[in-house]
C-alpha cells in the first residue's frame, strides 16, 4: 500500500476538552473538583476514567497520522477563528457534536469522524476506532474513500454577515423571554411572538427537531442528510390580536427561503448547532435570510 509521504500532506485533528478538564478549570484543582462531585454523591471516578482513555484516543490517534503527515492539533473551542487549508485533512476525535461543530467550518475538505470511546458513545457520526485512523488517513489522502454529502444550512444577514448550520439554527432570544418577529415565506407572511425557531438540516433532524415535533404531537419523519430542503418549526408561538399562529412549520429551499425581520430591541441572536458563543446578532432592523447552503459536508464513511 503507498503512503503519503511525511509533509505530502497536514492533517488537522480537532479535540475537545473532557468534563475532568471543564471541571479543574472551574474549581482550578482536581482534588478541589473531586471534592465538588463527590460531595454532591457523584462517581468521581467515572469523570477520571473518561479523562483517562479520551487521553489515551488522542495519543494513539496523532501517533497513528504522524507516520503519515503533518498533525496539527486543534481544540474546539478555536474552530471559529481557524482557517483551513483547502488541501487540509480534517480528524474529529470525540462526540458527534464534534464532527458537526468542524464541519460547519470546512469548505469541501474531507472530514473524518473518530470514536475515542465506544464503549461509551455510540457515535452516530463517527464510523472509525483510533486502531482504524492510520489506514483511514491514508485511504483519504489518496482519494480512495467514499465520502457522503451533508446538506448544510446558511443564514445571511441584510449586513451582510452569514452564518452556517451542520443540525439546525436558532433563530430567537437569548434569554427566557419572548421573540418578536415577522416571518415570510414567498407571499406568506406573519407576526410572531415565541419562544424562538429552530430550522433543521437532513442531519439534525432526529435532533433538536425530532422533539419540537414530538412535543407539538405532530408525525416526525427524518429526512435523508443530503436533502435539497430544510424544515423549520417555531416554538412555543403565543396567539394574540397582533401575533399569529398559523405559519408554525413547514420546509425551505432555495426558491423559497424563510425571511425574518426582528421586532426586537435587544437579545435577539441567531446561533448554529448549539454553540452559543459563535453568535450573530438579530435585533430591531435585522433581516435574515434563510435557505440552504452552497457549502456541503463531506463525512468519510
Amino acid at each position: 500500500m503507498s503512503r503519503p509521504r511525511p509533509n505530502d500532506c497536514k492533517v488537522i485533528l480537532v479535540t475537545r476538552r473532557t468534563r475532568l478538564n471543564e471541571l479543574v478549570e472551574r474549581f482550578n484543582t482536581q482534588e478541589q473538583a473531586r471534592f465538588y462531585v463527590e460531595r454532591l454523591g457523584a462517581d468521581f471516578g467515572d469523570y477520571l476514567a473518561e479523562d483517562r482513555q479520551y487521553q489515551l484516543a488522542v495519543r494513539e490517534t496523532t501517533q497513528a497520522i504522524e507516520t503519515l503527515a503533518r498533525v496539527h492539533r486543534l481544540d474546539r473551542r478555536y474552530l471559529p477563528n481557524f482557517v483551513f487549508g483547502p488541501e487540509d485533512l480534517v480528524v474529529a476525535l470525540g462526540q458527534d457534536g464534534l464532527v458537526a461543530n468542524t464541519m460547519k467550518y470546512l469548505d469541501g475538505q474531507p472530514l473524518i469522524g473518530v470514536n475515542p470511546d465506544p464503549a461509551r458513545w455510540d457515535g452516530q457520526l463517527l464510523p472509525f476506532k483510533t486502531s482504524d485512523v492510520s489506514e483511514i488517513v491514508d485511504a483519504v489522502a489518496r482519494q480512495a474513500r467514499p465520502t457522503r454529502e451533508v446538506s448544510m444550512a446558511e443564514a445571511r444577514l441584510n449586513d451582510g454577515q452569514l452564518l452556517c448550520a451542520v443540525n439546525d439554527l436558532f433563530i430567537g432570544p437569548s434569554s427566557h423571554i419572548s421573540a418578536r418577529y415577522v416571518i415570510r415565506q414567498k407571499e406568506q407572511s406573519e407576526t410572531h411572538s415565541s419562544s424562538g425557531i429552530i430550522v433543521s438540516t437532513g442531519l439534525g433532524s432526529t435532533g433538536w427537531y425530532k422533539s419540537l415535533v414530538a412535543g407539538r404531537e405532530a408525525e416526525f419523519r427524518s429526512f435523508p442528510w443530503d436533502s435539497d430542503f430544510l424544515m423549520y418549526t417555531v416554538r412555543e408561538p403565543f396567539p394574540s390580536r397582533t401575533t399569529g399562529v398559523s405559519m408554525l412549520t413547514g420546509a425551505v429551499s432555495n426558491d423559497a427561503p424563510l425571511v425574518l425581520h426582528s421586532l426586537m430591541a435587544e437579545r435577539g441572536v441567531i446561533f448554529s448547532d448549539g454553540i452559543e458563543t459563535d453568535f450573530l446578532q438579530f435585533n430591531a432592523g435585522a433581516v435574515v435570510t434563510i435557505q440552504l447552503a452552497r457549502r456541503r459536508g463531506l463525512l468519510v464513511v
